[in-house]
């Protein structure tokens, strides 16, 4: 095999022409330069050079070679610009994972400020439910997943994976604009006991928190749909087909439906992070520090708005 480093110092000769002006600029001694050049003549077994008393010159087979040393010495810079931007978190790639209504404001806001400050950065963003995306998570096909949790069902957690979770999100009740309780603001889950309901799928365990929040009322939620798109349970229940349990960062359109705060002490969602400790990749720190940035603020708004 071709050493590179010889490669290099047969470049140099046929740039500056003599032995001695080579040495000059690769700091090293005529001497080794000469060793180095005799050493590859070895290896590859033909003449580089015609040696005259007082000049040197490349033979057919040294110019070829030099012009591939100049293509591997192109590509070796290349890749060290490359290697050098990464490490710096200005390239690469980046893969993460997040849920659905994340994708509405929250994960937006933290991507806009990453992108436009790193252009050159790849993104992969997989669209899933949190119990689905930790494994690749802790495979290491994705950098981060954007979660949740509910007190209700929480899920088992990997000694690999770290979660910093960042705010609360509450859970709101979605009633048709002639529901009987559209005049309030507040109410309780014990006071839904009887109504259609339009449900989700349910979490890891395939149990809903919904069905786990009214059995702890002591009634069984009549569930006349299902669907974990939050825009298709909020249509029905304009259209009155029920009532819906939707997350606050889920809410889009919500003409002609009456949004409620809901009393109960464990219905609301810990919105978080996931990562592997042992993940080395530069940009996860810089997207984290945005992602915290953007949770700041929509945390913030939350609060604000359903305090």
């Amino acid at each position: 095999m071709l050493n590179s480093g010889r490669l290099l110092v047969l470049l140099e000769i046929a740039r500056r022409g003599t032995i001695v002006a080579a040495a000059g600029a690769l700091h090293l001694s005529p001497s080794a330069v000469s060793h180095q050049l005799a050493r590859l003549e070895q290896e590859i077994g033909v003449a580089l050079v015609e040696r005259g008393p007082r000049s040197l010159r490349l033979t057919d087979a040294g110019r070829r070679l030099a012009e591939h040393a100049q293509a591997i010495a192109d590509l070796m810079a290349v890749a060290r610009d490359d290697l050098r931007e990464h490490s710096a978190g200005e390239a690469g790639v980046l893969r993460l994972g997040f849920f659905a209504s994340a994708g509405l404001e929250l994960l937006p806001r933290a991507l806009s400020a990453f992108a436009a400050a790193r252009p050159h950065v790849e993104l992969e963003l997989i669209l899933g439910q949190p119990h689905d995306l930790v494994p690749d998570l802790e495979a290491g096909r994705l950098d981060a997943v954007v979660v949740f949790e509910h007190p209700l069902d929480p899920w088992c957690r990997q000694a690999s994976v770290d979660v910093e979770m960042f705010f609360d999100e509450p859970q709101l009740i979605v009633v048709p604009l002639r529901h009987r309780l559209g005049r309030r603001s507040v109410v309780r889950l014990a006071e839904l006991e009887g109504e259609s309901w339009i449900g989700t799928r349910g979490g890891h365990t395939g149990e809903p928190v919904l069905e786990r929040a009214c059995a702890s009322e002591g009634f069984l939620p009549r569930v006349r749909c299902r669907s974990d798109h939050y825009q298709v349970t909020i249509n029905l229940a304009r259209a009155g087909m029920g009532i819906a349990l939707v997350p606050a960062l889920g809410l889009g359109d919500t003409a002609g439906v009456h949004v409620l705060r809901l009393d109960h002490p464990r219905l609301h969602r810990r919105i978080g992070v996931a990562t592997r400790r042992t993940n080395e990749n530069p940009l996860l720190r810089a997207f984290l520090a945005d992602l915290r940035s953007a949770a700041g603020e929509v945390g913030a708004l939350l609060g604000a708005q359903w305090a």
